[in-house]
């Protein structure tokens, strides 16, 4: 138990350290991007904090696998680098034996995994659709930034105003610059403006107040002014809720009572994550031993052409399965073969070790003397 404690507590250290740094820089990608979002006016800057929150658990389903095929690399790459599983070996311990209790740490990501894929994934996946689904349905108007020009998603519009006054909820300063059907420029200008649900005229309106509309086309003399005191903006309706239907947002429940070949492959996917974390676990293992004097990253780009290798055939087969190209079983079957090249690895214990050996290296010096 001793040593099965020092082995998990170092695979362990290393899984979260990776796992981490792989998450800041998904997350901080992730973050430069609402931020855009948010000072265009597609994204209230509120709800930047909350769509990177729901977004982390979907991140997660994906990265703890490859934090800790990685981190048992490195945790045990140490070891051999120093010499330990030198040690280790004259003490009886195995190949067999180590990668039996590195699966004691899988077995704890395996269920960090289980919990992201089945709920919490899908529920940020839905809390994320429904966020955008409301952002979506809010006009430019309604997300105006003060002291910035906005255009409108189609072109055709273009808004400033100059402060927002918090307490009457009100837009100060207000121009407003856009084409009518005809392509003619219409310019809105008005002292303030505010929201208004008007359910007589069949909607929401952004009412300006004190102001003038100018009609015309810049440098011709045909142009028209007119004064009012209130002129009304139709906004559309916003969505506080729909329907989610991406498949990364439905519940595992209702996935596992359909018969759509969609959702059958995004329901094996999910149920494939966590066997993921025990089969990369078992490649690591034998793909970790390494020769002190090639280094403690010696092998990790092979490694992680491997790994590449057995998520990008996950990934292709779920998509033809959604497709109805294949069986929703050619996953298992993917599962399949790397549980044998695994076993292979294990069983042939000096098999990497040869593997490696034929790879020209780098020039050996001899002592002095020697």
């Amino acid at each position: 138990m001793i040593i099965f404690r020092y082995l998990a507590r170092e695979a362990l250290i290393s899984t979260a350290a990776v796992t981490s740094v792989l998450l800041l820089i998904i997350t901080s990608a992730r973050l430069i991007k609402y931020l855009a979002d948010a000072a265009t006016g597609k994204l209230e800057a509120s709800f930047v904090f909350w769509v990177i929150l729901w977004r982390i658990p979907g991140f997660l389903e994906l990265l703890l696998p490859l934090g800790l095929f990685l981190g048992i690399l490195l945790a045990f790459g140490r070891l051999y680098l120093d010499s330990e599983m030198v040690v280790l070996r004259a003490c009886g311990i195995s190949q067999k034996r180590l990668a039996l209790y590195a699966l004691g740490p899988a077995a704890l990501v395996a269920a960090m995994v289980a919990v992201m894929t089945l709920w919490l994934a899908p529920l940020g996946a839905a809390k994320s659709e429904e966020i955008f689904s409301i952002q979506e349905a809010r006009s430019e108007l309604e997300l105006l930034t003060p002291g910035r020009f906005q255009s409108q998603t189609s072109g055709r519009q273009v808004t400033y105003a100059e402060s927002y006054d918090a307490e009457a909820d009100q837009l100060q300063e207000i121009f407003i610059a856009q084409r009518n059907e005809a392509g003619e420029p219409i310019v809105l200008m008005a002292e303030r403006a505010e929201r208004q649900f008007l359910p007589e005229y069949g909607g929401r309106f952004l009412i300006l107040q004190n102001g003038y509309r100018y009609d015309g086309v810049p440098g011709q003399a045909a142009y028209s002014r007119t004064a009012y005191e209130s002129y009304g903006i139709s906004l559309p309706e916003a969505e506080i809720a729909r329907e989610v239907t991406e498949l990364d947002a439905l519940p595992t429940r209702q996935l596992m009572t359909s018969e759509d070949p969609k959702q059958e492959a995004r329901l094996h996917w999910r149920l494939s994550l966590p066997v993921l974390a025990f089969i990369v676990t078992l490649i690591a293992v034998p793909m970790s031993r390494t020769n002190p004097r090639q280094g403690r990253f010696a092998k990790l780009i092979p490694s992680i052409i491997v790994y590449l290798l057995y998520l990008s055939l996950l990934t292709s087969t779920r998509s033809a399965v959604e497709d109805g190209d294949l069986s929703v079983w050619m996953l298992w079957v993917i599962h399949g073969g790397f549980i044998l090249l695994a076993a292979n690895l294990i069983l042939a214990d000096r098999f990497w070790e040869r593997v490696w050996n034929r790879l020209p290296s780098l020039p050996r010096f001899r002592r002095r003397g020697a």
